[in-house]
């Protein structure tokens, strides 16, 4: 063997590791979704290390799983295998114990019980304890290597490095999700103070004023009239100081870089985030002062016919175009997804993208067929 060329081959070895892990966690830092990160780091991993089958548990307080998301089990397999496991066998063993396990048998370590008729057999393990410091925030496991000879020192310390990023990536995913919900809480507690001060009050008003001039109809006419004309005009009032609160809902990127610029970031933010690439097109002279209403309403729509395909299409390429002319605004978000049959279909986030764009003055249109994308077209008249 030529000099220098083990060291030659080592190095090679070590860069390949190294681009695979740096392959299998950029796959699961591009998502915000506990859920999505979950699964794809069982994904990832089992990838890494050529495993046949793979699962992640995430334990919750009384040690047991909370959540559990496995990797080459079928979901008719799956619900042929029952429950999620709680904490009997290696799962609640490592559970319990917080460290990794490798094994060229499960069926013959003394902690493991026993498995459901339906679950596949496992032969080789090697299960890998996901840690932030003292926290265990999930346990990996792998089984069933398809190279020949099972998990081997290396691969765990391999899994124990991608299980170090993968913590990360939980942390983040979670911390995401709970500042989204507390954005939402915090905005539905000021919406709600804003409707309570503003509106209510005018509509108590109107009420009044409405129940005296339906008792001054017959008794004093002139004075019922009066008093239906301070209902209208509190009406009138009442809609105002809604439309006010319901304005103030919208984004502050709308207000900060319009409604095309604002569609661009969102498109080359979720480009980076998700393996579909999604692009953002515009058409048409600069729309100038548009209503806030129509702005919300096309944001709206758009993001949420883009969340729709990328959780429930498995596209490759999300097309967002925005076109513009004198008489019209047209969203169209077009994807090369799964489809779906548009007769069987009343979810989706259909009916409130359908009450966004009648808010709106507009309509919303759905074309899909199995196996050829779908389609969301909003059109606005101006």
């Amino acid at each position: 063997m030529p000099e220098g060329t083990s060291e030659i081959d080592d190095v090679a070895g070590r860069d390949a590791v190294l681009h695979a892990v740096s392959s299998a966690v950029l796959a699961v830092t591009r998502h915000l979704s506990v859920r999505e990160v979950l699964q794809v780091i069982v994904r990832s991993a089992a990838c890494l290390l050529d495993a046949r089958y793979a699962a992640l548990g995430v334990p919750d307080d009384q040690g047991a799983f909370a959540e559990f998301v496995a990797e080459g089990i079928s979901d008719a397999q799956w619900e042929a295998i029952g429950p999620t496991p709680r904490q009997h066998g290696m799962l609640g063993a490592m559970l319990r114990e917080g460290a990794p396990v490798r094994l060229p048998d499960i069926r013959r370590d003394s902690r493991f019980e026993w498995w459901p008729r339906a679950h596949p057999v496992l032969k080789d393990f090697l299960g890998v304890p996901i840690r932030d410091g003292d926290q265990v925030l999930g346990i990996v496991f792998l089984s069933n290597k398809r190279t020949p000879g099972g998990f081997t020192e290396a691969d765990q310390e391999l899994l124990t490095m991608f299980a170090a990023h993968a913590a990360i990536a939980i942390t983040n995913a979670r911390l995401y999700e709970r500042s989204r919900e507390l954005t939402v809480v915090e905005e539905r507690t000021r919406v709600a103070r804003e409707l309570h001060d503003a509106v209510s009050q005018k509509l108590f008003s109107l009420r009044l004023t409405a129940g005296a001039a339906a008792s001054l109809m017959r008794s004093d006419p002139e004075r019922a009239a009066a008093e239906i004309e301070r209902v209208e005009r509190l009406a009138g009032e009442a809609l105002a100081e809604l439309r006010a609160v319901i304005v103030e809902l919208r984004p502050a990127d709308l207000d900060r870089h319009g409604l095309v610029e604002t569609l661009r970031k969102h498109a080359d933010t979720l480009d980076r985030l998700h393996p579909a690439s999604v692009t953002f097109a515009f058409d048409g002279p600069p729309p100038g002062d548009l209503p806030p209403s129509t702005e919300v309403a096309v944001l709206r729509v758009a993001q949420e016919a883009i969340h729709n395909a990328l959780r429930h299409a498995e596209p490759t390429v999300i097309a967002v175009t925005l076109r513009h002319d004198p008489r019209r605004l047209v969203l169209e978000v077009a994807d090369d997804g799964c489809g779906f049959d548009e007769a069987g279909v009343h979810g989706l986030g259909l009916p409130s993208m359908t009450d966004r764009a009648e808010t709106a003055g507009g309509s919303l249109t759905v074309v899909s067929k199995p196996g050829r994308g779908t389609t969301i077209r909003l059109e606005v008249p101006l």
